[in-house]
């Protein structure tokens, strides 16, 4: 009997009955009364006097009402970039001890997110709440004596003069507590490697020492992990490897996309757990199995609105226009979209995330996320967003039996009318004709406003199918291979003509 697996197991099952939850309301009002008094003395507290705002009798409102919205550019050029001129007590009192490299899904230059120690603390006890949560879900005692394999990017952090730079995966793994380490694989050594092919060669060749029983990364470069595991042992699945596999800990874009595919790299089901940790934060997690939905944190370190996901608030390049209107935790509505803002304790201000979210339980406070405010493709009134492209496509996976990992989308304009073109990472034959109709044909039932505009402005659709691979081979010239890295569902016209060239040179045409 797995006796220390038995005890961890009981203790998890102790904490979930014994901590109770606050309030959600009152947690969130907290949340950003602290935000706020601690950083009244910061430059940015002064300039929008936090002061004040703490002496209003509706303190969200006043905050709302002071306080405009940033997205990264805006915050960076007015704020943060004075954190690298040497000025302390900006956005957060102090001076952060890292900044997250993202490059995002949109361009090569890495955005540089401050990420402070508060917020190093914030992430661990999110942490802490998900392996409570694991209470809920029906893993047998010995799970809680396996290893944990984090895949994410290397925790070889950069130093730059009085701070380190890395990926949130890297700074959050060079952050891992001692009691943990015994449970963390790859190990310090191999997380260190910092180029992606070798730490993943690494990985392959030393797999068959670990017993492995949880994953977690971003699907797309957690499954280019596997293949290469089961390539490297010559096996058929990876539980032929890590048999006691038992829980997958996805995370960064939806998994629907990849379910199809990660599900034939296994010889049985696992449990998929989605989780919400950007550079900014860990915002959310998956708590109970009855729902692929995750729960907002509520009480730790993240303040969060929402402004409706409606063309007419959002601007052509994703951010959203001054007067867009914000809608609080206590007026949410099911089943609709928002533009996520959050303000926290590494001093982002009603900042504008990039992702889109829905409410599946209001009282729960479940949410799923339906995709990116840039990737959102409105060109002649089509309106699609990322969630409605997902499903799409996925219904193509079940009519044509084939895999579709990866996409790619732009509208183009072809003899003087738009179409819209498509890159589907195709594993299997499939005609394309046939694919285009049926994708056609499946956004038309999903989406009225597609449908308006097919009869009107938008004349075609084209698909060409490609090896998945080419969008890997696309992530690592542009951006790099693994961590947090994600692949643009959606291009403007002068992207998508670079990425047509890139495909071309890679096919040899």
């Amino acid at each position: 009997m797995a006796v220390i697996g038995s005890l961890i197991k009981g203790l998890i099952n102790l904490r979930d009955k014994v901590v109770s939850e606050a309030d959600p309301l009152e947690a969130q009002e907290e949340v950003l009364r602290e935000l706020l008094d601690k950083s009244k003395d910061t430059a940015f507290g002064k300039h929008y006097d936090f002061e004040e705002i703490l002496k209003a009798d509706d303190i969200p409102k006043a905050f709302s009402d002071k306080v405009p919205y940033f997205d990264y550019d805006k915050i960076n050029n007015e704020w943060w970039h004075k954190m690298h001129e040497g000025e302390v007590d900006v956005t957060w009192p102090g001076k952060p001890p890292y900044f997250a490299l993202s490059s995002g899904t949109t361009g090569k230059s890495s955005k540089r997110i401050p990420v402070t120690e508060d917020m190093v603390e914030a992430i661990r006890q999110t942490g802490i709440k998900q392996v409570g949560a694991l209470a809920n879900f029906d893993l047998p005692s010995d799970f809680f004596e396996k290893e944990i394999m984090m895949l994410g990017s290397s925790t070889d952090l950069q130093k730059i003069e009085d701070h380190e730079e890395g990926e949130i995966s890297g700074i959050s793994a060079s952050n891992i507590p001692f009691w943990f380490r015994n449970f963390y694989k790859p190990g310090v050594e191999i997380a260190e490697i910092e180029d992606w092919d070798e730490r993943v060669h690494e990985i392959a060749k030393n797999a068959k020492n670990w017993d492995i029983g949880a994953i977690t990364g971003i699907p797309s470069w957690t499954e280019l992990m596997i293949k290469k595991i089961i390539e490297h042992h010559n096996v058929n699945n990876i539980h032929e490897i890590w048999p006691n596999l038992e829980v997958y800990s996805t995370g960064g874009v939806a998994f629907e996309p990849y379910e199809k595919s990660f599900n034939e790299l296994l010889a049985h089901p696992v449990v998929v757990i989605d989780t919400y940790l950007a550079s900014e934060g860990f915002m959310a997690f998956q708590a109970r199995p009855e729902t692929r939905s995750m729960k907002l944190v509520l009480d730790n370190g993240i303040y969060f609105e929402f402004v409706p996901f409606k063309p007419e608030y959002i601007n052509e390049d994703g951010s959203l226009k001054p007067d867009a209107p914000v809608v609080t935790l206590e007026n949410v509505k099911e089943d609709e979209d928002y533009v996520l803002l959050i303000s926290t304790v590494s001093g982002a201000w009603r900042y504008l995330i990039g992702d889109t979210v829905k409410f599946t339980d209001v009282e729960r406070h479940e949410i799923k996320i339906t995709g990116r405010t840039k990737f959102f493709l409105n060109v002649v009134g089509s309106q699609l967003s990322v969630n409605k492209m997902n499903d799409a496509v996925q219904e193509l996976e079940e009519k044509f039996g084939v895999n579709i990992p990866e996409f790619t989308i732009a509208a183009i304009k072809k003899d003087g009318e738009f179409i819209h073109k498509w890159y589907l990472g195709t594993e299997g034959e499939a005609n394309e004709e046939e694919l285009a109709l049926a994708l056609d044909e499946a956004l038309k039932e999903a989406n009225k406003n597609y449908k308006v505009a097919r009869s009107k402005a938008l004349k075609g659709v084209e698909v060409v199918t490609v090896s998945p691979d080419v969008f890997h081979e696309w992530n690592a010239k542009n951006k790099k291979k693994g961590g947090q890295v994600k692949m643009e569902k959606v291009m403007n016209e002068e992207k998508f003509a670079e990425w047509e060239k890139f495909v071309q040179a890679l096919n040899g045409q």
